[in-house]
């Protein structure tokens, strides 16, 4: 009478590695007692998530802030979805925001590290060795059920009320004998392999999450697919292998997979693998007519990192708004230690959110006002021509025309105690200074501008030819107001607002009014960057050129 080795040897007759051999091979990692070795472990089936980008933000700061290992896996059992290419540009758009495993995949032809391969659909050998295991000591069997069979079954538990799934008495081979079951596999009836559970639905297991706390979950029985009928495993089989042997020690994944822990939990105990930590991190979420819902990659562009890249979003904007969400007690400790890179601040599971994280995009946004504010032009510069030259060729092409001009501009309000803070994302920028590249100003229908409708055309004309003869590029911002509030006095305008207001029938308007006029003479519209520089940088000739050129259409 055949027995389980006999089924497995059939099964896998090239195996004859075991799983001590494999433990040999992926011996433990020589690290430091607290290091935690984390991984980031993407399907190559499309765009990088923004959800995925904060599980592997988290995955790596905790990696490096304990001198642990961070690496990357590619999880590419799931045939039929795969995108080709996709894997190696999930590794490139996290490089983009610093993102850089310490080993693991790179990309399809290039690996970093002793625990791989890092492919799964180059790890077939190690999955065998340990389903052969399994089927040896009875945790594993067959199933030659059909799509078919599986589908009434579904139909019958529905009916009945009864929990779905392949377990107990509805797994129709789990008990099967080993003689029919080889003699099934011989004649070339198609099979999968499946795990055999030993759990009951009706007990509980006390599992404690680091960031969950203790928690109370459903004993998993149902007897789940561990290997395929393509001879590729499952990802409940797989990973678990791969983080045993790959020694990963914290998993860190999106509650989403809570749910699962316990089938995890009882595959681990069954094969005597130590188990990992596990925090599942809240998953972000969007209001939507009042209803929160998970973000979205249908509905939302938001949720794919591809959008925050193309529309310029600072890499480092976006990752302190992730590390926001992250933990709680971020914005307090970045408030108080702005000159700090963000890889000093303390990451903990103990700060981290029990409910889904709200996307807050306008906070995107002010983070990353704050962050671009404070940076050098020259820094700035760098930052914004890579980003133009991928995504705003002529903006791009702006920038190189004249470098030390593109300098002057972003240091507008810029070298201030508290500076001005106009841009978000680097795609802000050239719509709020194009007006400073001649042939952007000149395509600017000049008959059309938008003059205070109480002022004389005629002042307008006479205010705006003759003030380039009174132009001091000599004087400070002050001084210069100073000697523009000066020049407003020869055309009876008062110094400033309040003057006028108290004594509204002697004068023609206020020094506001004055540098209005100019502002649209000069930029052809009403709000512009702060106008003594954009005087600064444009030169008298250029001032004097332009002011002409919209005094011809008044």
């Amino acid at each position: 009478m055949a027995n389980n080795i006999d089924l497995a040897n059939l099964i896998f007759p090239n195996i004859n590695l075991t799983i001590e051999d494999l433990e040999k091979r992926y011996p433990k990692r020589d690290l430091p007692m607290d290091a935690l070795v984390t991984r980031f472990a993407p399907s190559p089936t499309g765009f990088l998530h923004t959800g995925s980008l904060f599980t592997c933000l988290v995955s790596s700061f905790f990696a490096k802030q304990t001198n642990g290992v961070f690496y990357i896996r590619l999880e590419d059992t799931d045939t039929k979805r795969e995108i080709e290419g996709s894997g190696a540009s999930l590794v490139e758009q996290l490089s983009i925001f610093d993102i850089i495993p310490d080993e693991g995949y790179i990309s399809d032809d290039k690996e970093i590290g002793l625990y791989g391969p890092y492919k799964q659909s180059d790890r077939k050998e190690i999955y065998e060795i340990v389903i052969k295991h399994l089927i040896e000591i009875g945790r594993a069997y067959p199933c030659f059920c059909s799509s078919i069979e599986l589908a009434e079954l579904r139909k019958m538990q529905e009916e009945a009320k009864e929990i779905p799934g392949y377990y107990g008495k509805y797994a129709k081979y789990r008990d099967f004998p080993v003689d029919k079951a080889i003699e099934k596999i011989k004649n070339g009836d198609p099979y999968i392999i499946r795990f055999k559970s030993l759990g009951d639905h009706n007990n509980k297991i006390f599992f404690h999450d680091e960031i969950k706390g203790d928690l109370e979950l459903t004993q998993n029985d149902q007897d789940i697919v561990i290997l395929k009928s393509d001879g590729l495993p499952t990802y409940h089989f797989a990973h678990l292998v791969d983080d045993h042997f790959m020694r990963t020690n914290v998993v860190t994944r999106g509650e989403e997979w809570l749910s699962s822990l316990p089938i995890h939990l009882e595959l681990f105990d069954t094969l005597g693998f130590e188990r990992p930590r596990y925090a599942h991190l809240p998953v972000i979420m969007k209001t939507e007519d009042g209803i929160r819902r998970k973000l979205s990659k249908r509905k939302d562009p938001e949720a794919a990192v591809s959008f925050f890249l193309e529309q310029g979003y600072p890499k480092y904007g976006f990752i302190e708004y992730l590390l926001t969400i992250a933990n709680s007690n971020y914005e307090a400790w970045r408030n108080e230690n702005l000159d700090k890179d963000f890889y000093d601040f303390k990451l903990s599971f103990d700060k981290m959110s029990l409910d889904g994280a709200l996307f807050d995009i306008a906070k995107v946004a002010n983070i990353s006002k704050e962050r671009m504010a404070y940076k050098k032009a020259e820094d700035l510069l760098i930052e914004v021509k890579s980003w133009a030259k991928v995504y705003d060729l002529d903006f791009y092409n702006k920038i190189i025309s004249d470098e030390d001009k593109f300098i002057k501009i972003l240091n507008i309000d810029r070298q201030k105690e508290k500076p001005r803070k106009d841009y978000a994302k680097y795609s802000d920028i050239y719509p709020v200074i194009s007006f400073f590249y001649d042939e952007n100003y000149y395509s600017i229908d000049k008959t059309n501008l938008e003059w205070n409708p109480l002022m004389d055309k005629k002042d307008i004309k006479d205010i705006l030819l003759n003030y380039p003869k009174t132009i001091d590029l000599s004087l400070d911002e002050e001084n210069w107001f100073n000697s523009l509030k000066e020049y407003g006095k020869n055309y009876g305008f008062a110094a400033d607002k309040k003057e006028w207001k108290a004594n509204k029938e002697i004068y023609k308007g206020h020094s506001g009014d004055i540098a209005e006029m100019l502002r649209i003479a000069l930029t052809g519209r009403k709000n512009s960057p702060n106008l003594y520089y954009v005087i600064q940088i444009l030169g008298i000739p250029e001032v004097e050129k332009r002011i002409k050129t919209v005094c011809e259409n008044l």
